[in-house]
């Protein structure tokens, strides 16, 4: 690959450290992104993003000269797209920023130039909405330019080694796109690449997520029928997994992120006649928030008033993304229920309810409320932390607490997937 520079449009959880290692491998990279205050936080070796090794990589990047970030997008060998492709309120794919970004680079493309789409879309938007849009610049793809797709399949907390370690689906809108990409992620990919075609390459992506949410939709209607039951689905998980061929995921009081839980609506959206499994798991796992604010409602019943601290409201553990967290509906069900709620969260800083210190939130609750497994909450002094409260009551729904710990502090402990630990005394 002779590409030389490169524009990457979007500088968010997949497009900043990809442009950082791009630049930290001899590449001049441009980064095209819409907020004046993003520019210049990475024009000046910053990050606005949270994520482990990156600022080191953007600092090494910015220092070089290789990276740097503009709002106008410029004349490239190469444009990758990593815009974001939220779902709207009807669940339908808002592919608006892939759009707006097509007709930049057909604003500027040139023959020869290749185009790669990494965000994560609908089947077909490759070759049915991208490529007439780019077609604008009076070049035809695959003749004149080439066009591939090559979605991310990293996790949050090891983006930049996943970016480098992990395998790589490239698809193309021919060959020779397939494999002009596939030059180019070589400098740096040390996975293995398979090459095929765009919708491929686009349903390959959106089915390893979907596959996720399915699984923990079984997990959570597992953990459901253990509390009823009386036992706990986290052994029952753990012993089933025992055999060689099960996989069953954890539960928990929701699905969030950018990825598990809006890639199975780009697969409805298009085909909802025949993706009724992943229809009624999607489905499921949205109904949790609700379902842990019912249970919660059941352990507090006699309690007057009862007041909440909410533990971790990021989506997964150790990370500062709340993009679709379940614990914003959580949150909003309690408070438009009067209970008074609190929030504590060591990663996160910028949330649409106030955030409070530790001790601050644990101040004369009624309850602890543990929705994020972050690895500080796992070490949490619960001796001390039961001078603080009102009511010594904790429920857990990541299984992230030590039980015999708390409960020897006095706490009664409550796990989502089991039933409750007085009728079980």
């Amino acid at each position: 690959m002779k590409a030389k520079k490169i524009c990457i449009l979007g500088l968010g959880y997949i497009g900043l450290p990809t442009a950082s290692i791009f630049a930290t491998n001899g590449f001049e990279v441009v980064g095209v992104e819409v907020n004046q205050n993003v520019v210049d936080t990475i024009n000046k070796g910053g990050i606005h993003i949270q994520e482990p090794g990156l600022h080191t990589l953007v600092q090494a990047a910015v220092k070089s000269g290789c990276l740097r970030a503009t709002l106008e997008i410029e004349s490239a060998d190469v444009f990758i797209i990593a815009v974001p492709t939220p779902i709207t309120e009807n669940k339908q794919a808002d592919l608006t920023f892939v759009r707006d970004a097509g007709h930049m680079i057909a604003s500027v493309l040139q023959k020869d130039n290749l185009v790669i789409l990494e965000s994560t879309s609908p089947p077909g938007t490759c070759d049915g909405f991208l490529k007439p849009i780019l077609e604008e610049a009076g070049l035809k793809a695959g003749i004149d330019f080439s066009l591939a797709h090559s979605p991310e399949r990293v996790i949050p907390g090891s983006t930049v080694r996943e970016l480098i370690q992990n395998n790589r689906v490239i698809g193309g809108i021919n060959r020779n796109s397939a494999q002009l990409a596939s030059q180019l992620y070589k400098v740096f990919v040390e996975g293995e690449i398979k090459l095929t075609d765009c919708t491929t390459a686009e349903m390959s992506k959106l089915m390893e997520n979907t596959y996720r949410d399915v699984n923990i939709a079984l997990a959570n209607e597992l953990a459901v029928i253990c509390e009823k039951e009386g036992i706990s689905a986290w052994e029952v998980i753990e012993l089933s997994n025992l055999h060689p061929r099960v996989n069953i995921h954890q539960p928990g009081p929701g699905v969030g992120g950018h990825c598990i839980a809006v890639d199975p609506w780009f697969i409805i959206e298009r085909y909802s006649d025949a993706a009724k499994m992943i229809e009624l798991g999607r489905k499921h796992n949205d109904s949790m928030p609700g379902y842990v604010v019912q249970r919660l409602k059941l352990i507090l019943e006699n309690i007057p008033a009862p007041k909440i601290a909410v533990l971790g409201v990021s989506y997964k553990g150790n990370i500062d993304d709340v993009r679709l967290t379940p614990a914003l509906p959580i949150i909003q069900n309690l408070k438009e229920a009067g209970i008074d709620v609190t929030i504590y969260d060591p990663h996160v800083r910028d949330f649409e309810y106030e955030l409070f210190g530790l001790k601050d939130a644990l101040n004369g609750v009624d309850c602890i409320l543990l929705l994020t497994d972050h690895d500080e909450f796992k070490f949490m002094a619960p001796q001390e932390l039961g001078k603080l409260v009102r009511n010594r009551i904790v429920f857990d729904t990541k299984n992230a607490l030590d039980r015999e710990l708390w409960q020897k502090a006095g706490f009664t402990v409550y796990r989502l997937g089991e039933g409750d630990p007085k009728e079980n005394n």
